[in-house]
Order: C-alpha cells, then sequence, then structure tokens
C-alpha cells in the first residue's frame, strides 16, 4: 500500500483560505472576518486564564517544580503559562489548573 504524499497547494501566509477553497468573494471575506474574530476572542480567553494562574504563581512564590507539582502538569508547562503561550494550552486545561489551586472559573455571556 502506498500513501500519497505529494504537495499540491500551498496556501501563502495571508491569503485567504476560504477564497482558495471556492466561496464566493464577498462569502469568503465575511468567512475570513469571522475566523479572525473567533481566533481573537479564544486567544484573549486563554490570555486571561493564564494571566490568574500567573498571578496566582507570583503571590505564592512558587518554583516552577512547586507549582507543576500542583498544577500536575510537567516543569516546563509551568514557563509556558506564565509566559502565556496561548497557542500550547486548550481553555479546558487552562481552567481545570485554575480549579486545582482553588479558583474555579464561571463563564458570563456578554
Amino acid at each position: 500500500m502506498t500513501i500519497d504524499t505529494e504537495i499540491r497547494h500551498v496556501t501563502k501566509p495571508g491569503a485567504n483560505l476560504f477564497l482558495e477553497l471556492g466561496f464566493a468573494p464577498d462569502e469568503a471575506k465575511r468567512l475570513q472576518a469571522a475566523s479572525r474574530k473567533q481566533f481573537n476572542d479564544t486567544r484573549l480567553l486563554k490570555q486571561q486564564l493564564m494571566e490568574e494562574l500567573s498571578t496566582w504563581i507570583a503571590e505564592h512564590h512558587l518554583k516552577q517544580a512547586e507549582a507543576a507539582e500542583t498544577l500536575m502538569v510537567s516543569r516546563p508547562r509551568v514557563p509556558d503559562v506564565v509566559n502565556k503561550k496561548t497557542t500550547k494550552f486548550t481553555i479546558d486545561t487552562l481552567v481545570e489548573m485554575l480549579s486545582r489551586v482553588g479558583k474555579p472559573v464561571k463563564l458570563t455571556i456578554g
């Protein structure tokens, strides 16, 4: 059995993927804007959750290993939280970590 791994097309950075997928120009523009907004909203939410975790770590003067043990993550994950590397975490994971330190998350829809 042979697996086809040939690259046939590469979308250039900044290009509208929806346009390249064949959507009408107006629809592609709308979809791209909606996608960017959703991505930005998710990033901002993750940053807010990470800020709470970073503050908690700083307030308790924890070393990375101590924070990792409490958060139930590996030690290298702690600086990823502190430095707000949002792409490395899901919202679920951040909510679970906050719960572990006694900071339950409440969702407010505006």
